[in-house]
Formats: structure tokens, sequence, C-alpha cells
């Protein structure tokens, strides 16, 4: 019996021939991470424990994303913390201010993960790196304090399952409204602590940054990873990016999944996750004409270049809507700094737009965004749970770029063919 592509990465860095479901095992790390929010436990337990050391400088990214600019006093002492740490025990890639990203944006760019790595971070969206055929996954704070220290860590090997995408993908379709129909097909635990491969030839047509933001949701599956075949677009986004070598890692054709699903392209209109779970997934068609007051473009699943420039074409001449804010958030300085030269930032600001430096922000109520009480955003984050942008008494619908766009012109939910 083969392996896939999740059993083969964990073999190896087990240093072992095979592995099978359900076992547990001690991986080596390739990279360990965390951000504002979960990096001050994680560095209490460290030294609590009594570390002088982190296992390997190199290996080790702490990326100030969520509340920076200091939004407060906390967010200000948080990475007051984290900033003297990295100088302490030599942290190459610590990233704050002009050279901060949204983390699972920014560490692909920077060539920081390569296909065959096992990643950890503190942060349930580190799946996101499935997308360049890495086993990457979340984990809490003080599993990270062992990662930092030890340079492993104990997993038990997840099953797999498999979604099998054929045909031509409707146009505006991006990953994000593949994930949002997955999820909404299996649910919030149809994948609950499982391996999402994807292949097909509709995954060979997305961009990564479509990839990007599909594997980046297979948390909210319930999933332990996501993870793609590395085909001629993974290596061409890779090629003079790559900080490290590499080792491909292929599912055999006999390997053994739980399910295998097969899912055709042409079927997948653009999605919206009503309120509270990204579960509760309508085509728009069937939500429009549901008025909003905040549109959200960016985030680390859709804040890259592919949904800035849909904005741009969408929001081309046009006017965001009276008693409408659209923010525009550039996942990394390269993004924003492409995007402006680009002339986008243009077309945001006519028609009205608000322009973020990178921040999570308003992804998790944090800031840049927050929303009152009765208030409702579209936004292109991977959440929408109850009080998750703010007051108890707001609403979060997800979607991908094209129909926040659309939303925030008309001021209600809506498909870009509406105003294109």
């Amino acid at each position: 019996m083969g392996m896939t592509a999740t059993e083969k990465i964990l073999a190896s860095h087990a240093g072992r021939d095979r592995v099978e479901p359900g076992e547990i095992i001690e991986a080596r790390i390739d990279l360990a991470l965390a951000n504002d929010i979960t990096a001050p436990l994680a560095l209490e337990e460290f030294e609590k424990a009594g570390a002088n050391s982190v296992f390997d400088p190199e290996r080790v990214a702490l990326v100030l994303d969520h509340f920076t600019p200091n939004k407060d006093i906390i967010s200000a002492e948080n990475c007051k913390i984290i900033r003297e740490f990295a100088k302490k025990y030599g942290i190459e890639h610590f990233y704050e201010g002009g050279a901060c990203g949204i983390e699972h944006a920014l560490l692909p760019e920077q060539g920081l993960v390569v296909p065959g790595d096992v990643v950890v971070g503190a942060d349930s969206h580190t799946c996101t790196y499935g997308a360049l055929g890495a086993f990457s996954t979340g984990v809490g704070s003080t599993d990270l304090t062992y990662a930092m220290v030890m340079g492993s860590l104990w997993f038990k090997v997840p099953e797999s399952m498999k979604f099998v995408c054929k045909g031509k993908w409707q146009p505006w379709a991006t990953g994000k409204d593949l994930i949002l129909h997955i999820i909404g097909m299996i649910g919030v635990e149809g994948a609950r602590y499982q391996a999402m491969e994807f292949e097909g030839e509709a995954i060979e047509d997305l961009s990564m940054d479509s990839r990007l933001s599909a594997a980046n949701m297979a948390i909210e599956a319930g999933a332990k990873n996501g993870i793609f075949r590395v085909d001629r677009k993974t290596l061409e986004y890779l090629s003079g990016r790559a900080k490290r070598e590499y080792k491909v890692y292929e599912s055999d054709p006999d390997a053994r999944y739980s399910k295998v699903f097969e899912i055709d392209a042409s079927a997948i209109g653009l999605q919206v996750a009503l309120p509270f779970l990204p579960s509760n997934v309508k085509n728009v068609e069937e939500v429009r004409g549901v008025s909003i007051d905040q549109a959200v473009i960016g985030s680390c699943t859709n804040g890259r270049l592919e949904d800035l420039e849909i904005a741009a074409k969408i929001l081309q001449g046009k006017k965001v809507a009276k008693h409408v804010r659209c923010i525009i958030i550039p996942a990394t300085p390269d993004i924003y700094h492409t995007a402006l030269k680009r002339g986008y930032f243009d077309t945001y600001l006519d028609a009205g737009c608000i322009i973020s430096p990178p921040t999570c922000g308003p992804c998790l109520g944090g800031h840049m965004g927050v929303l009152a009480r009765g208030e409702r955003a579209v936004s292109t984050t991977n959440r929408n749970f109850l009080g998750r942008m703010g007051h108890p008494e707001s609403e979060v619908c997800l979607a991908g770029a094209a129909v926040a766009a659309a939303s925030a012109i008309k001021g209600e939910i809506a498909h870009p063919r509406e105003v294109v």
C-alpha cells in the first residue's frame, strides 16, 4: 500500500521509511513561527523551561502582524517582549514595521517555506503553506515553545481525504470560492484531524495566490493540514525565491484516503458564507441585496496581488456606496508596493476606499475596521464566528475579493456583473 504526500513528509521527518494514520511520531521541524498575539505566551514558557537558545535561529520566525503598528499599550508591551527576545537569541527572521506583512502571505513570499517542509505555527492558519507542498499546521503556544527549543514536535499522523477538481472555473471564481464550497459541502468538522489533498485539472488552473487562499481555510473544515501537488506553477513561484533546497513528495497512486470527492469547478458559482459559520455557504445569487456597512479586502486569506487586482478591476471608475466603509489591506510590503506601482491605489482612492498598511487587524476584531452593534461586513477574511470582527451583535459574511468589491459599490451583497 502506498502513502500520501502528507504521510511521506512526516515519515521523512521522523526518520522512518513509512508511517500509518493514527501513529504517534516525533518529527523534525523545518520552521517554527509565531505572531505578536501568540508569541508572548510561548516566550514566557521558554524562560520557565530554562532554555538558553533556540534550536536554530534561522528556523524560527516571529512576525508582528496582528496589532501593529501598536494599537494600544498592551500590544506595544507584547511587541517589546518579542523584539527583545529576537535580539537576545539572534532570531534572523524577525519582522515588524516596514518589513512586516501578514505572516501567512509574508513567509511564502520570502521563500522561507518550501515543498516537503514540516512547519508549525502558533496560529491556526499555518495550514496555508500546504499550497507549496509542505506539511504545515497550527499548534498551541506551549507546543511552539517545545518546537523552538528542541527542533521537533509530536504528531499523530492524520488520515487523508482527496478532492479531485475538474472542469473550468466560472468568471471571477478563485480558490476562495472553492474552499467555501467545500466547507459548505462537508461542514466545519468534515475533515476533522485529516489532511485535505487537492488535485485535478481545475487545481492546475488556479494561481498560486488562489491555492494559498484555499489551503489557508483547511482548518475551517477541521483539517490538520491542506496540501497541493507541486506542479509547474509551484516551481515557477519558488524559482529565485526559495531560501533552501527542497524535496518534492507526491502521493502514490495506491495511497489510502478516507474519502475521495470529485468536484466540477464549472458548477461552483461565487460563494458567500453567512453568519455564524464558514459552512453556512450560499451562492451569491441567493443572498443578493443583503445590506452591508463595511467591506474588507485583505487578510492572510485574500490580501494577495490577485485579490487586489480583482478589486481594482471592479472598483475602476466606480464609487463606494455612501455609508459603506471599504478597507483595502495589502498583505505584505511587496504586495503593497506592486499594487501602488500598478495604479491600483489611485483606483481605490478615487472610489473612496481606505488603504491600510499590512495587518491582520479587522479579521479578529482587533483594529482597522472593528464593527459596532448591528453592523454587517462582507469580508475576504476566513472566519465569521459570533463577534469575530467586533460587537457580538455584528455580522460577518465571508466572500472573495470580487463579491466584496461589488458589494462595496452597491452597499449590499452583489455579484460583480451588477457593477462591471
